[in-house]
């Protein structure tokens, strides 16, 4: 069983691993279409201005623009979920889980970067900037990665899958082959966006923390602050509502 999570758009800066290589991502036979995409995106750094910058980074201070101005090539890089820093990330809490769970995560659990597309866990990436969204020139990376990994994709997921990604990461890598389990988290009736991804981070580490090898399994533990209210079956997916208690 593989789990499937979106990145953040916030980062933890800094990393002391080697910097942009094939040696540093998985599916290495791939790297040549990832590094075309980081070409496109390199490109784009350096012909770009600071103003134009801005708007499509979605940053206002232009000392941040600056920041992430600069090449990749050249800049440390760190584990993808250490990396990423935002509201599931916290959650999950990975620094905090012992080896075994650490291990699991860096094992089975995928992260849909929209620089870098499909990640291990453990693979190393550079502190970047990309708006959810953005557009490069003269291509679509959503489709451009969907194209090229999906087949890689469907081998590493095997029968069973977790999906823990907003919806727009299915742009990346749609699951049809394997059975899949996502989630609806509810709070007062009503569906919740923003508060869904701390819950997705605690899904994961209570999966992390169990060692959970397939559906039923997962299906079996509890999730603190989370109650299953109803289950939704369509095709080869299940929804579980789940309400936030």
């Amino acid at each position: 069983m593989k789990i499937l999570l979106a990145p953040a758009e916030t980062k933890n800066s800094g990393g002391n691993d080697r910097t942009f290589c094939k040696e540093n991502f998985c599916f290495p036979e791939l790297f040549e279409k990832r590094e075309e995409i980081f070409n496109i995106y390199e490109n784009l750094l350096s012909s770009s201005s600071i103003e134009e910058l801005s708007k499509w980074f979605g940053l206002k201070k232009l000392d941040d623009v600056k920041k992430y101005k600069g090449s990749l090539k050249d800049k440390a890089s760190m584990m993808a979920i250490n990396r990423y820093d935002g509201v599931a990330f916290d959650a999950l809490e990975y620094n905090s889980l012992d080896k075994d769970s650490q291990d699991y995560i860096n094992k089975n659990v995928i992260i849909f970067s929209n620089l870098f597309g499909p990640l291990y866990a453990s693979d190393l990436i550079p502190d970047y900037k990309y708006k959810q969204g953005a557009k490069l020139p003269n291509i679509n990376v959503e489709k451009f990665y969907y194209d090229n990994f999906t087949e890689a994709l469907n081998d590493f997921v095997g029968e069973e899958v977790i999906d823990l990604r907003a919806g727009f990461y299915e742009k990346f890598y749609k699951v049809k082959k394997s059975d899949v389990i996502t989630f609806k988290f509810i709070k007062d009736g009503k569906v919740v966006s923003h508060w869904a991804n701390y819950y997705r981070g605690k899904v994961l580490q209570e999966i992390a923390k169990n060692k959970i090898a397939n559906h039923s399994q997962f299906m079996e533990i509890e999730i603190p602050g989370l109650k299953l209210n109803e289950i939704q079956e369509k095709k080869n997916i299940k929804t579980l509502i789940m309400d936030i208690v």
